[in-house]
């Protein structure tokens, strides 16, 4: 038996002029569940998908409930998860009127033959698996994030929420959602539904990233923190190596990862990343800055 762990952020847009007590307190309560299940045995993919859930359904952040519309007024939602025991894979991208990405991403892995659906065919796939819609879209979503990086003004907004799960049996896995930032032009898709770029498990690694998905996209960040992994590289050798490399290509934000061991990393070089984690020897703890 194994150890288990996890780590989970809330996005990588805060800022120091802001308070977080609602975020940091909302974090603890679903590591302290999550840590319940995972003492019980739970999987890290099922894992993967409830910490996910509990992070979209609150509102607090630029995932799930918490959307903001895009310049058409129209939400559009991303998600994708990864199980690193078979390295299947499921997202779903620009999907409307419905309430959890993440759970339309795990039944594209589970029940299509595809990795992706996006747009009208995400959501006409949602609605044929039952999945729970949005029918009020203006009283449901918060529009999390405001006065954050997630938000105007800058040309690339940001916010994510995600998580990397290793459970009692050795497995990893990773998920990854986001809301569709304030004024993004319709259509645009960022890194957290594609596999390799916003997420990514295999059997050494899993990784979420969260911040301008444009830059993630173009060095496949989570992919080549797990591979650097891998090859032998430290876990927080390699997930620095990677927001450096973002950093000097002048991008902004962070990412967690968890190797098979337990370690943990979550490096970023924006203001803040909201993140919490479980460690390998039961203990709990919560951050948003790194002071």
């Amino acid at each position: 038996m194994v150890r288990p762990a996890l780590i989970l952020h809330g996005g990588a847009g805060a800022r120091r002029d802001r308070n977080y007590d609602r975020e940091v307190v909302h974090m603890r309560e679903v590591v302290e569940a999550m840590k319940a299940r995972l003492e019980a045995g739970a999987p890290a993919l099922d894992i993967a998908v409830e910490t996910v859930v509990m992070l979209e359904d609150s509102g607090l952040y630029v995932a799930g409930r918490g959307a903001s519309p895009n310049l058409d007024g129209e939400y559009e939602l991303d998600a994708s998860i990864m199980d690193g025991e078979t390295q299947k894979a499921g997202a779903v991208a620009v999907l409307q009127g419905f309430r959890n990405p993440v759970v339309a991403a795990r039944a594209v892995m589970d029940k299509t033959p595809h990795v992706m659906l996006a747009g009208d065919g995400a959501a006409r796939f949602a609605k044929a698996q039952n999945l729970e819609p949005v029918t009020d879209p203006e009283s449901w979503f918060t529009r999390a994030g405001h006065g954050e990086d997630n938000h105007p003004p800058g040309t690339l907004s940001h916010g994510t929420v995600g998580v990397c799960v290793l459970d009692n049996q050795g497995r990893l896995a990773a998920a990854t959602s986001t809301a569709g930032v304030f004024g993004k032009m319709p259509g645009r898709v960022g890194d957290t539904p594609i596999p390799a770029a916003g997420t990514w498990a295999d059997g050494e690694a899993a990784v979420s990233c969260t911040g301008q998905g444009e830059y993630f996209i173009r060095v496949a960040a989570a992919a080549r923190t797990a591979l650097a992994v891998g090859a032998g590289q430290p876990l927080q050798q390699a997930a620095q190596a990677t927001i450096d490399r973002i950093g000097q290509m002048g991008g902004d934000g962070g990412l967690i990862a968890l190797d098979r061991q337990g370690h943990i990393a979550d490096p970023f070089n924006s203001q803040g990343m909201k993140r919490a984690w479980l460690d390998r020897d039961g203990n709990i703890a919560v951050r948003v800055f790194n002071d």
